[in-house]
This record gives structure tokens, C-alpha cells and sequence, in this order.
């Protein structure tokens, strides 16, 4: 007789189980896990026959040189931003994945994209989980939607698939996938829903050609909910974040273009709108004469920016001094503070060190040292570096400064701010550059660079 075997997944990770636990271990979620339904381990595969693998041959083998080029064929968006973060735009039969926290403005980006196609005569299905075809038809309102847009509340997924494949629309978009149902697998929005909802679309997008675009609800961690398989069937995944007044779309994962591409958008009463110009944007209220600010050349994914870093210096009045850093690694800054000790006799034993990533933004990026070692000299000494500087490179702990990746686009950038004076590392594209933490300072309060 045939054994059947019991498993329980977490719903909110996927982490799979012999028994049913209270608390995941993998994402310390409680109460996520759910029974799946068993499969028989045995059968006619494995009962003998013939050869050690019940008597089944292989299949065609192709040759990869024989294997045609064929390049995907894309339709704009109609919002600049997003098409490049999708690595050009949207793809015949692509499937996308976008997370994001509720109320961030997911539906309200993919509502105005529906209307942009349909109004460049283009089919539309909107698959409504969430929502009532009222509340959509408001916030179409809201938005100025003036394309004719096909809604649907039917959320089985085998519905879907088959109003794809009978209309064959050039873009699906299914808000959100945890509402979407398969026939005899349990509850909405468990593991083997999600799941096998996401399989059965993902392989309707494939023969009709549809652009697919399934809405992800995240977990308390920022991930997409539900079992991590649904991020692999996908094609491409894209996360929408808040960081100050901006929302950022966050590529993750493109098998159609490069992945790490962050497009910056502004939320207003008429939806979500690109910000052409991330760098005037983040730097639009930098103070300007003011000691310890410090314009950075950064790269966040594939695309620089210039962000502003500060650093405050004040007498602690406690025994041990302060170090408070926000938006950046504080380990990284750690290291500067000791280079800047060590290297340049700059004391700081006596002082709270406040640094500060402008803009809310969170960057790991080893270019900002030098950014951060400028900013707290000049806190500390109390000179303000002068109006057209923009730096970046990473610091060792010898002092010197070492050339980062993407050097050439953040020099480009910051060119095309108007910064005229840069102060980067050696050795890029014929310019000089400092070699140490030293000579960058001369550089910067000596009018040039060595």
C-alpha cells in the first residue's frame, strides 16, 4: 500500500514542517502553519519495471547552438519610471510580482498604467480581490481614468485563466494574488493556494501572450507573503517602498532586463507621479554654507543619485560619547571615525557623533566613506565645504581612499548637477582624484583637488 505523508507550511515563508509548530522558526511568524494536502510517496514509478527508474526514457535533448534568438517583444507602460524598472517596459506573456505595504500606492500605480494602455487601444483585464467595482470606479474618478478598462470580481483562478485566454488582453492585472482560489485546495490566500493560483496564471500569461501583473501582500518583515516558490515562477519582481515624501520601485528580480533598477515616484491627488530628477529632488532642501553637510555620489541598484550627508559634533555630557547614525551602515561610519582619529589626529573622544543620511533613505553603499569622513571633519572644525564639491569613494583603515563600483556614472552625475569640483578616488577617466583622507581635505579647503 502506498504511504501518505503529512506536512504543514508556513504560510508566511513557506518553511515546511512534519508536524504543525507554534512559532515558524525560519520567519517567527505564530500560527502560520497549514496542513497541506497529502501526496502518496510510491506508486507505479517506483515499484519496479523495468531499469532503475520504473522503465521511463528520456526526452529530446536540444543543442544550444541550435537554439534561435528571439528578443521579447515589450509595450510601454505609458509611465517612464516604471518601464525602467521593468528593463524597458512590459513583456508579452511576462508575469510581475509587486509588493508593497497597504496603502503605498500599488493600486494606485497599476490603475493609472491599465489606463494608460487602454487608452492607447490596448485590452485591459482588471481582476478586483480586494475591492468592490464601485471603490475601483472612485478612485478611477480620483485619477482622471478615462479608458475603458474590463473589471472582473471573480477571483477563481481558473476563471481567470480562461477569461485570458477567450480575450487574450494585452495586460492582466490580479489585485492581489492571496484572494485568488483553485478549485479543492483550502482557504484563500494559504500555501497551496497562492501557490498553484500563481502556477495556473503564470502558465495562461505564457500561452496567450498577456502581460501579467499579480499584487503581492508582504509580511511584517517587508517579503512577500506566502511560499517563496511564487517568487521563483515569476518572471520579475518589484517591490514599492516608502522613504520620506517619495515612493521607490525596486526591482529584485527581471529575467527580462537587469535586476536592481529603482525608479522614484511622488505620491499626489492625481496618483503617483515619476520624479525625473531623484538628485534635485533629494537635495532640494540642503542647507548651503553649513558645516558638516556634504553632497555624495551614490548608486543605489543600477542608478546614481546625489544625497546629502550630515554630521553634528557636540560635547557629551555622558561618560561614554554618543554615536548615532541614521541611513547608513553604522559599522562602515565606525571605521571612518577611527580612520579620522588615527590618521589625522582629529580628536573625538569628547564628542556625541551625529550622522545622517538626508532624505530617509537607507544606502549600504562603501562610496559614501569619504562622504562621511568630509562631513565630520567638517563638523568638528566647524568649516563648511564649498557649494560646488560632490564626493564619494570608500576608506580604508590606512586612510587611503579606494575607487568604487560605478564610478564613472557617479561622476557623470554629479557633473550634470553642476558640481564642478569632485573628490573621488584615483585613476578615473584621467582626472587626478586623492589617494588619502589627508588630501581630500586639502583638496576640499584648498579650492582643487592635488
Amino acid at each position: 500500500m502506498a504511504k501518505v505523508t503529512t506536512r504543514y507550511v508556513c504560510n508566511s515563508c513557506g518553511y515546511a514542517s512534519p508536524k504543525s509548530l507554534g512559532r515558524c522558526p525560519n520567519c517567527q511568524a505564530w500560527n502560520s502553519f497549514e496542513e497541506e494536502v497529502p501526496s502518496v510517496v510510491g506508486g507505479k514509478a517506483r515499484a519496479g519495471g523495468a531499469g532503475g527508474y520504473g522503465g521511463i526514457s528520456g526526452g529530446k535533448l536540444t543543442a544550444l547552438s541550435t537554439v534561435g534568438r528571439r528578443e521579447e517583444p515589450r509595450t510601454s507602460s505609458g509611465i517612464p519610471e516604471l518601464d525602467r524598472v521593468l528593463g524597458g517596459g512590459l513583456v508579452a506573456g511576462g508575469v510581475t510580482l509587486m509588493g508593497g505595504e497597504p496603502g503605498i500606492g500599488k493600486s494606485t500605480l497599476l490603475l493609472q498604467v491599465a489606463d494608460s494602455l487602454s487608452r492607447s487601444g490596448r485590452s485591459v483585464l482588471y481582476v478586483a480581490g480586494e475591492e468592490s467595482l464601485e471603490q475601483i470606479r472612485l478612485r478611477a474618478d480620483r485619477l482622471g481614468v478615462t479608458g475603458d478598462i474590463q473589471l472582473t470580481r471573480d477571483t477563481r483562478a481558473e476563471h481567470i485563466a480562461a477569461l485570458m485566454n477567450e480575450h487574450k488582453p494585452a495586460l492582466c492585472i490580479v489585485d492581489s494574488i492571496q484572494t485568488v482560489t483553485v478549485e479543492g485546495e483550502g482557504a484563500p490566500g494559504g500555501v497551496a493556494q497562492v501557490r498553484d493560483g500563481t502556477s495556473m496564471l503564470t502558465r495562461a500569461a505564457k500561452e496567450t501572450g498577456t502581460a501579467t501583473v499579480l499584487v503581492g501582500h508582504v509580511t511584517k518583515d517587508g517579503t512577500v507573503a506566502g511560499p517563496k516558490v511564487m517568487e521563483h515562477i515569476v518572471d520579475t519582481t518589484v517591490f514599492l517602498e516608502t522613504v520620506g515624501a517619495f515612493r521607490l520601485l525596486r526591482s529584485v528580480k527581471n529575467r527580462f532586463g537587469q535586476a536592481g533598477e529603482l525608479g522614484v515616484f511622488e505620491m499626489r491627488g492625481e496618483g503617483l507621479i515619476a520624479v525625473d530628477n531623484p538628485s534635485a529632488a533629494f537635495l532640494a532642501e540642503r542647507p548651503v554654507g553649513v558645516p558638516g553637510s556634504v553632497v555624495a555620489a551614490t548608486i543605489d541598484g543600477q542608478r546614481p543619485m546625489l544625497l546629502e550627508v550630515q554630521a553634528l559634533a557636540s560635547k557629551t555630557p555622558y561618560p561614554n560619547a554618543r554615536r548615532v547614525v541614521v541611513g547608513l551602515d553604522p559599522r562602515r561610519v565606525d571605521v571612518v571615525l577611527a580612520v579620522l582619529e588615527r590618521r589625522l589626529d582629529l580628536t573625538l573622544g569628547g564628542l556625541d557623533i551625529y550622522v545622517n543620511l538626508a532624505g530617509g533613505l537607507k544606502v549600504t553603499d562603501p562610496g559614501l566613506d569619504l562622504a562621511v569622513a568630509l562631513a565630520v571633519y567638517s563638523a568638528v572644525v566647524g568649516r563648511a565645504l564649498p557649494g560646488n564639491v560632490a564626493v564619494f569613494g570608500e576608506v580604508g583603515l590606512a586612510g587611503e581612499v579606494r575607487s568604487t563600483q560605478g564610478s564613472i556614472r557617479r561622476a557623470e552625475e554629479a557633473g550634470r548637477a553642476g558640481y564642478t569640483q569632485l573628490v573621488i578616488p584615483p585613476g578615473l577617466d584621467g582626472r587626478v582624484g586623492v589617494r588619502s583622507v589627508e588630501e581630500a581635505v586639502k583638496a576640499v579647503w584648498s579650492g582643487g583637488q592635488k
